[in-house]
């Protein structure tokens, strides 16, 4: 074993106690105060694009919130954030069932426009642009956040949470099918049609 190597495996010797020290500087949250204050926005932004009502992503969120804290509050914080998403999408679900209910002779497809570029210009977008970008550069950015916007709102719902949870929100696949309540096969499937249908409907702005 040369030098190299040994360091490897020295290094590979880590204590239970350095490891949980590893995970929580990865997760960012070791407590379930700091994991909701992590997840409230994303979360927000997730069920913002799925429901198209702001006021229906608020009362999602907060009904997840509540659901993690009673039945969940003693697993590991790793597990905190597929268990969270996978209320959430139920919840969303159940919301499309009521919502088909009452609107069974219409169907909703239409998209607040100018909501919608308000809120992601102000809350989804806001500091991630470079201030030395200019004007034309910038406007190339929005137009671009527009257009994938409303592309994934237009998916099939299972597309739509299984490319937003991969593709957003960085879960494993491993992650996201556990918290859509399907296998990881099932997952790559949808992910693979939704990156299909995302590059059909954006054309030149698909990347």
């Amino acid at each position: 074993m040369n030098s190299q190597e040994s360091e490897i495996f020295q290094n590979e010797e880590i204590s239970s106690g350095d490891l949980k020290g590893v995970v929580e500087k990865r997760l960012e949250y070791s407590s379930m105060p700091e994991f909701l204050n992590t997840i409230e926005k994303p979360a927000f932004h997730f069920a913002r694009v799925s429901t198209s009502s702001i006021d229906d992503a608020h009362d999602l969120v907060q009904e997840t919130m509540y659901k993690l804290v009673e039945k969940y509050t003693d697993k590991s914080p790793e597990d905190w954030k597929p268990l969270f998403y996978r209320i959430l999408n139920h919840k969303i679900i159940d919301h499309y069932r009521r919502k088909t209910i009452r609107e069974r002779i219409f169907r909703q497809t239409n998209f607040d426009n100018s909501a919608t570029e308000d809120y992601w210009q102000s809350e989804l977008y806001s500091g991630v642009a470079d201030p030395n970008e200019g004007p034309s550069v910038l406007l190339e950015r929005q137009e671009r956040i527009n257009c994938l916007t409303k592309s994934t709102a237009k998916l099939p719902i299972r597309q739509r949470q299984a490319f937003m949870l991969r593709c957003w929100e960085g879960l494993s696949t491993q992650e996201t099918a556990h918290a859509m309540g399907c296998s990881q096969g099932s997952v790559k499937t949808h992910l693979s049609r939704a990156k299909t249908a995302l590059e059909a409907m954006l054309g030149k702005y698909y990347d």
